[in-house]
């Protein structure tokens, strides 16, 4: 975000990709930029919630595990795709199916993967027996969200 914040960004549907010799040609003028950035508190589902009810939220989670990588549908609710981060993708809503609060995450492996490209991953709630509640997947662990320039 950071990135954006200095060089704006362009909206997809104005970047045509047209790789020459190896390389890309940026073809169009950004349209977006990044006032600020602001970091969720950690561990807490609650702001994270907070935070994806005021746009898309920059989420990072452990996505090297089989139990990531192959989800299909449904709600991801298991411990083991682990907590140790190396992948970072983005929060964009949430809801509660069966009693689970769930956030609703666009990845960037494309429409083949999970459903259509999006994954529903568990939330963990504070006040239970995980403490502190670092997220299915490490979910609620790095998160942040950016406050757009007009």
């Amino acid at each position: 975000m950071n990135y954006v914040a200095s060089n704006g960004q362009v909206l997809e549907a104005d970047y045509t990709y047209t790789a020459k010799n190896g390389s890309c040609v940026k073809t169009a003028t950004p349209q977006v930029y990044v006032a600020s950035v602001h970091a969720v508190p950690k561990h807490s589902a609650a702001d994270l919630r907070a935070a994806i009810a005021q746009g898309p939220t920059s989420v990072t989670v452990e996505a090297d595990q089989s139990v990531f990588q192959r989800y299909k549908s449904g709600i991801l609710n298991s411990s083991a795709c682990g907590t140790q981060l190396d992948h970072a993708i983005t929060a964009v809503g949430y809801g509660v199916s069966g009693g689970v609060n769930y956030f609703i995450v666009r990845n960037s492996w494309g429409p083949n993967w999970g459903l259509g490209g999006y994954i529903n991953i568990a939330s963990q709630e504070e006040g239970h027996w995980w403490a502190p509640a670092l997220g299915i997947c490490g979910i609620q662990q790095t998160s942040v969200w950016p406050t757009l320039k007009n």
